[in-house]
């Protein structure tokens, strides 16, 4: 049995300090040169010892680096940081959150399998899995909204994940995350849950039943709009080897790596070591050690930078809510909204800054709008230190029919809010001239409906 693991590929060694000092200083010693700062090493590869030493390393058979597209110093760094903030055995980056979701679920399907997701996806996603994966042979079959019985109805034999986002993008629903795990896991079927939008900062999927969590680190932990990322956090307990019939990839020899048995080598993180030597090193889709360090910049500050979206969407949320020129609107911290006893039992009290609304007078006044702002950002990002405003119907899910567009939960005038961290101030005023002189909201219309 192999005694010695990837270097990156390890449990944390920071637990025993909280999240906001992890974020700065996790997963990093500093070198020979005593620097301070994460240095970037901008490395195609790295010198080995002599000819055993070269071997040991491709057989895993001890800790170190030699190829950037598989390890690199740098973005290991990034990759323990983030596994500690998940509370995971370890993690893999990538260069985008796109290729996370794909490598996560590519990680456990083959030919003939199958995938259940929850409707209300990132665009991106639900065309890769409506589409894309489908042309692979792994077929994604799309439950009818978040529930777990409405995804239960969907798993068979073939099924090898179930999908789903935290907090649905765009839609805001939130999803019940260790109810899914537990329904999920008595059919011997792993969850993936896409922790882009509530962060580490506002939840951990992994404590509540998630078995794998995934990111768009290009959205709130980089958080400044400069830099593309993704990443996949192994939780460390699904148990592989008992399951060996249904993932067989984990408890047989893999051809693709020196016939490694993953479950039995590596029993605490099966997952992301082959994500890594089978799924990276043969697609690779690598981070540059340039945008990790970018990705750190941004992490450091992410407790900081989260806590004032939330204030700053609150106060936009509850704005929009009495103006007349509106006609519905959208966040979780509503005691009425349809989402609140879930955020409330999920995020202890808080509440993601992003907020959904629509404007009186239908899907043209909300086009008028969104061609109006100043100070917001027209685009299709999120988690930006600048405030952003998009149409998704028209961008992201344009693609999508009615009735796909109907069960993500994104009616056609709906304007996505990601509130950032300017003043408050300044952020309504802008929001107030966009708005102009349009209609008023009929009497009993203002409702998160």
């Amino acid at each position: 049995m192999l005694e010695l693991v990837l270097a990156l590929d390890r449990s944390p060694s920071d637990a025993h300090v909280r999240d906001e000092t992890i974020a700065i200083h996790g997963g990093y010693d500093s070198d020979g040169t005593r620097a301070v700062a994460v240095p970037i090493y901008q490395t195609v590869a790295h010198d080995f010892i002599d000819a055993d030493h070269a071997a040991d390393v491709f057989d895993l058979a001890v800790p170190g680096f030699h190829y950037s597209r598989i390890s690199n110093p740098t973005v290991g760094v990034l990759e323990s940081r983030m596994a500690a903030l998940e509370q995971g055995v370890g993690a893999l980056a990538l260069a985008s959150g796109a290729a996370a979701v794909r490598y996560a679920v590519r990680n456990l399907t083959s030919l003939g399998t199958s995938v259940v997701a929850t409707p209300q996806l990132y665009g991106a996603t639900y065309t890769m899995f409506a589409h894309l994966l489908p042309e692979e042979g792994v077929e994604v079959r799309f439950a009818t909204d978040e529930r777990p019985e409405s995804i239960e109805r969907l798993i068979d034999r073939t099924t090898r994940a179930v999908f789903c986002e935290t907090i649905g993008n765009p839609g805001g629903n939130i999803v019940d995350v260790p109810a899914v795990c537990e329904m999920a896991h008595s059919h011997g079927v792993p969850v993936i849950v896409d922790n882009t939008v509530a962060s580490p900062v506002l939840f951990k999927p992994i404590l509540h039943g998630a078995d794998i969590v995934v990111h768009s680190l290009t959205k709130f932990v980089g958080g400044h709009g400069t830099t593309l990322g993704g990443l996949i956090v192994d939780g460390g307990h699904f148990p592989w080897s008992e399951n060996a019939e249904r993932f067989p990839m984990f408890a047989t020899p893999e051809p693709s790596f020196h016939g490694v048995v993953y479950a039995r080598d590596f029993p605490e993180n099966a997952y992301i070591v082959r994500c890594r030597t089978v799924g990276m090193r043969n697609g690779g889709a690598a981070l540059s050690p340039f945008n990790a360090f970018l990705l750190l910049q941004g992490l450091e500050t992410l407790h900081l930078r989260y806590e004032r979206h939330q204030v700053n969407a609150a106060a936009v949320a509850r704005w929009l809510r009495q103006d007349r020129r509106v006609a519905w609107v959208r966040w979780s911290g509503f005691d009425d909204d349809p989402q609140h006893e879930r955020a409330q039992q999920l995020f202890g009290g808080c509440h993601p800054s992003i907020v959904t609304f629509g404007a009186a007078g239908g899907y043209a006044a909300s086009i008028e709008l969104f061609n109006r702002v100043k100070l917001f950002k027209r685009l299709v990002n999120l988690g930006d230190a600048k405030s952003l405003v998009s149409h998704p119907a028209s961008t992201t899910h344009r693609q999508l029919n009615a009735e796909e567009l109907r069960l993500a939960g994104i009616p056609p005038d709906m304007i996505r809010l990601s509130v950032g961290i300017e003043h408050i101030d300044d952020i309504i005023e802008d929001l107030d001239q966009a708005l102009g002189s349009g209609p008023a909201a009929p009497p009993g219309m203002l409702s998160t409906e």
